[in-house]
């Protein structure tokens, strides 16, 4: 099982490369990779791309986050699946890095790429298709490994008013889960966690079940109420 984020990197990519590719974390950088580039030096590399281009602002490069579950994947396999899914969402036109980190429960693949296409000098498009191909080609990759795949349950118990509120994209709920997914992969502990949630501007009230509650929002969501996984 793999769950996969992505975002959109506008500044000081250098650090974000040094960051996934320190060496405590990879195994003494052995567990990094570079296509196009050297991991070394790849944000000298990324930007003279950009430059020839004549497209050196904006988005600079993208940060994709492959995170597996403990204890179900080794370090090889999890960077060779990383590998893998880079070259299929890629398809060798644009410099990456992938750097399996190792220090923490969960083995997860950071994956930092270039903006702009080292063959066409076109820009990667990040859209909601282009997020459901990836997290396809991961899952994909997953089964081919013996992996589990997460299955998306049917939405029961959402209220009517919940499904339309979920096409508009304004449900409380579905932007709780995706921020705490998103936290869960940031923080390193408990701790950190609730961080990121007050950061996010959630308030937060510890019971017998922990509940949020974002800013605008009238009453708390108990975390139980959003589906098993949660």
């Amino acid at each position: 099982m793999a769950i996969t984020k992505i975002h959109r990197i506008t500044s000081t990519l250098n650090k974000a490369l040094d960051y996934i590719k320190d060496k405590n974390k990879t195994d003494d950088t052995l567990l990094i990779t570079g296509y196009g580039c050297s991991p070394e030096i790849a944000d000298i590399e990324f930007e003279q791309i950009r430059r020839n281009a004549l497209k050196p602002g904006g988005t600079l490069a993208f940060h994709l986050i492959q995170s597996f579950a403990p204890g179900e994947v080794d370090y090889e396999t999890a960077h060779k699946i990383g590998v893998e899914l880079t070259d299929k969402v890629l398809k060798n036109r644009f410099q990456y890095v992938v750097a399996t980190h190792i220090d923490k429960d969960h083995i997860h693949n950071h994956i930092v790429f270039n903006s702009v296409s080292f063959t066409d000098y076109k820009k990667f498009h990040s859209t909601a298709s282009v997020y459901r191909y990836i997290k396809r080609q991961s899952d994909i990759l997953c089964s081919e490994n013996g992996l589990s795949v997460i299955t998306i349950p049917q939405s029961k118990g959402k209220s009517h008013y919940e499904h339309l509120l979920d096409k508009k994209g304004q449900s409380w709920k579905s932007k709780l889960r995706k921020t705490i997914d998103y936290c869960i992969l940031k923080a390193r502990n408990w701790d950190e966690f609730l961080f990121l949630m007050d950061k996010e501007k959630y308030e937060i009230k510890c019971g017998k079940y922990i509940s949020f509650r974002a800013e605008g929002q009238e009453r708390f969501t108990r975390s139980k109420t959003l589906g098993d996984p949660y």
